[in-house]
């Protein structure tokens, strides 16, 4: 395989705080660069090393856990079918912000939904959870008019109570919804 080499804003071996598999531990391999300027983003995706997925599989590899999750920015700017393959041998997890296709081999996706209803089905024709952040006043969407998924999350773009509050109160209306607030960011890791 010929050298590619990836931005990587960060790599680090940690829990997953928020969705369906909060509390699992992962190795995160945070890629640079986003498509989007969302203004609670809590990632400096700008800055990046340049690192070749030989080297990123090495300092993956030092961590002995089965599982990376791919996040950002927004991964799919970079990830292709045949890096993904390249790490087969992990549970590969993505977590991106629905504008672009998921590469295959992808073993789990986690969309925070940002892209227009139309594209979202565009680019997935099912998926494992979908997030949307929200902030007090924020409408949530009909699930109908999202594409399928196994579980839909409100997700507060912080912990201050209010926004929590309205959540819960979003959920206690709309029961098919689910809460999950970023509870690495609660417990102070990474």
């Amino acid at each position: 395989m010929k050298e590619i080499s990836l931005k990587v804003n960060e790599l680090f071996y940690s829990i997953q705080g928020e969705g369906a598999n909060t509390g699992m531990s992962a190795v995160f391999i945070r890629l640079a660069d986003c498509n989007l300027q969302c203004p609670f983003c809590d990632t400096q995706h700008e800055t990046f090393s340049e690192m070749s997925i030989a080297d990123i599989k090495a300092e993956v590899e030092q961590y002995n856990c089965p599982n990376i999750i791919w996040t950002g920015g927004e991964p799919t700017l970079q990830l292709t079918d045949e890096i993904v393959a390249y790490f087969k041998k992990y549970f590969q997890c993505i977590e991106t912000n629905g504008t672009r296709q998921v590469p295959s081999g992808i073993d789990y996706i986690a969309c925070s939904a940002k892209a227009p209803l139309e594209l979202l089905h565009k680019n997935f024709e099912k998926i494992d959870e979908i997030r949307c952040p929200i902030q007090k006043g924020d409408v949530i969407p009909e699930i109908a008019l999202l594409p399928k998924a196994k579980r839909y999350y409100l997700s507060p773009i912080d912990a201050s109570a209010e926004n929590v509050a309205y959540c819960l109160q979003l959920i206690a209306q709309n029961p098919a919804w689910r809460l999950s607030v970023q509870l690495h960011k609660l417990l102070g890791v990474k």
